[in-house]
């Protein structure tokens, strides 16, 4: 299944990364709180305001797949790290909400089937077992799934990129790639219960691969023990980092190539509207078999891109995979571009969206015999590239 197949999404359906846009008076909360001047119950009523505005925003925009904006998270890695069992933090206050904290694991992570079990399972429990309170996604999921009609896509952070931020003391693994599996397994328990929850669109991101490229073979090992035996539309975000509205790499998706092929995903999202088109051919050269989620506005530029400017990028993708598999979205995240900024190229991203949709319908019309049987997707593509 892909993100525009069935739930009545349109051809090209538009969507986000995942984060939205953190206004300054949020900014200074979250670290009000990780300084201890307000309690947790004050910061969750905030960030549940905070989402409501970001829903809004982007169902005024007229996205067709929402988020919550990941605004209750402090980063891109805490926020799960610090709710995983097995990851000591011994110092969890910051000086800045943005800050990373200084991880460790001491001792392999738990696994459910032998020492713990989640709630709501039935006795008998493993000799020693206890409850796992899990990491508590599945409930960031449902309070955003309340506010919209809108499908929603739930992101969270993959195996491999979570295990960059973690000392590992020694002894514990024989090497790195278990403590990538570790978490994984971890991730794919959280996945079950989103998908119980309610979820149908799932995303893993990846944003520190780009910074280890001889190890994609083991991110996407990790990216398949996370969807395994989870029935959702899953897609994989690999980008170049945005720390600060800065990449953190530099280079090409050639180093995706071939191992990607094996990610058990529905969608590879990626960013193009900063880097420039050129990785298109891969899509082509390699025959990636699902959708493509191209990145059309760069999230990195306060420079807000045109309609036509992003229906130009979208026509040029479509020289390289047909329209039915070709999802719209920003390069990565929002989160540090300035709210009106945010909202200026999610209208763009949404009209420039509407134009190629328009030519493909034309083009389907134009080309449709009079009994009514319609090869929209071939007359499409060959129109719009």
């Amino acid at each position: 299944m892909t993100e525009n197949a069935g739930g009545g999404l349109p051809p090209l359906p538009t969507t986000v990364v995942g984060s939205y846009s953190v206004p300054e008076w949020l900014e200074r909360l979250k670290t009000e709180y990780y300084q201890r001047r307000i309690s947790a119950a004050h910061l969750a009523e905030i960030h549940d305001v905070a989402i409501k505005a970001a829903v809004k925003d982007q169902e005024r925009a007229g996205i067709d797949i929402v988020s919550d904006g990941e605004l209750r998270r402090d980063n891109d890695i805490d926020y799960f790290l610090a709710r995983i069992p097995g990851v000591h933090i011994a110092q969890r206050a910051k000086s800045d909400y943005y800050d990373y904290y200084d991880a460790a694991v001491t001792a392999p992570l738990p696994e459910d089937d032998k020492q713990y079990r989640l709630r709501g399972t039935t006795p008998p429990d493993p000799p020693g077992a206890k409850d796992v309170p899990g990491l508590g996604l599945a409930g960031d999921f449902e309070f955003t799934r309340a506010l919209t009609d809108r499908p929603v896509k739930f992101s969270f952070t993959g195996p491999f990129s979570l295990s960059r931020r973690i000392t590992v003391a020694d002894g514990v693994y024989q090497n790195r790639a278990e403590l990538v599996r570790a978490l994984a397994r971890r991730l794919n328990t959280e996945a079950r219960a989103l998908v119980d929850a309610g979820a149908e669109f799932l995303q893993i991101d990846e944003p520190f691969l780009a910074g280890y490229p001889d190890q994609a073979a083991l991110a996407v090992e990790a990216v398949n023990i996370v969807t395994d035996g989870v029935p959702a539309t899953w897609g994989l975000h690999v980008c170049y980092g945005n720390r600060y509205a800065r990449p953190s790499w530099e280079g090409h998706y050639d180093f995706l190539f071939p191992e990607v092929l094996e990610a058990r995903v529905d969608q590879l999202v990626l960013e193009f509207a900063r880097k420039g088109l050129e990785d298109l051919r891969l899509i082509k050269e390699y025959a990636w078999p699902a959708a493509l989620g191209l990145g059309v506005i760069d999230v990195k530029s306060p420079s807000v891109e045109s309609p036509e400017l992003v229906a130009a990028r979208i026509r040029r993708a479509l020289e390289y995979i047909d329209p039915g598999r070709l999802v719209v979205n920003p390069d990565c995240g929002l989160r540090h571009l300035a709210p009106e900024v945010a909202r200026s190229k999610l209208r763009a991203m949404v009209s420039g969206a509407a134009i190629v949709r328009s030519e493909l319908r034309a083009s389907s019309t134009s080309h449709s015999p009079a009994s009514g049987d319609n090869d929209s997707q071939t007359s499409g593509d060959n129109n719009v590239g």
